[in-house]
């Protein structure tokens, strides 16, 4: 990690809990609740890759509109105003417990904080003022600008214009492996949150640090490692 001078973190199950939005519906959803939340993340990762592959981009928002339909369709759910309020809830996602101890060490070290994510900037900017990380987070990057999703080079090279760092200055952290072998595959130094404990995969993509959370990043870096590039 010595070279490292910025941290860029991707969003949705690295920063915010995914799985927060039905958990705060469970009671009323029943036992339908852990599937429902499983599937709806699982279609709207499945559904940004197939439009990426046929040149069909929107945005993230519809995508997760999109993916939650077929989810509550799987488990028989056709209630409208259950799929507003688990939108709406989406929008105001919890982050993990240890996220903005980390994000205050790393910005008191110096560091540059961002964000680059499949997400719209839309989402981005209610999901971190909800969750009160907005005052760490110095920069945030969306697919939109690019108009495709990870693991689209096009989208790690986002941070890298805007930081005006080189890949090997970044340390970009996952939870999500198939994102972790993109970004290592682009030339980050990846580390990757296995908060589930899943075995490895993708290693033909480039090395990855995997740890079991975000801790593992404010005992790691030194300061001063990082200042703003001149205008």
């Amino acid at each position: 990690m010595a070279r490292i001078r910025a941290c860029v973190f991707d969003a949705y199950g690295t920063l915010y809990d995914v799985h927060s939005a039905v958990r705060r519906l469970a009671a009323e959803i029943g036992p339908a609740a852990e599937p429902l939340s499983r599937d709806w993340r699982a279609r709207q990762l499945e559904y940004s890759w197939v439009r990426s592959l046929m040149g069909r981009h929107v945005d993230f928002w519809t995508v997760t509109g999109e993916a939650l339909d077929t989810a509550m369709a799987l488990h028989g759910l056709e209630d409208n105003d259950l799929r507003r309020r688990l939108l709406d809830a989406y929008r105001r996602l919890s982050a993990y417990p240890e996220v903005t101890g980390v994000l205050r060490q790393l910005k008191s070290k110096g560091l540059a904080v961002g964000v680059l994510s499949n997400g719209s900037p839309e989402m981005l900017a209610d999901a971190a003022s909800s969750a009160g990380l907005d005052h760490w987070i110095d920069m945030t990057w969306s697919v939109e600008a690019v108009g495709v999703y990870k693991p689209d080079a096009r989208v790690y090279q986002l941070a890298c214009d805007g930081l005006r760092l080189a890949p090997e200055e970044i340390s970009f952290q996952s939870s999500n492996r198939w994102d972790a072998a993109g970004a290592a595959n682009f030339g980050f130094h990846v580390v990757w949150v296995n908060r589930a404990g899943l075995p490895d995969e993708y290693r033909f993509a480039g090395p990855v640090q995997a740890v079991t959370d975000l801790s593992y990043l404010a005992n790691v870096i030194d300061p001063p490692v990082w200042r703003p590039a001149e205008a």
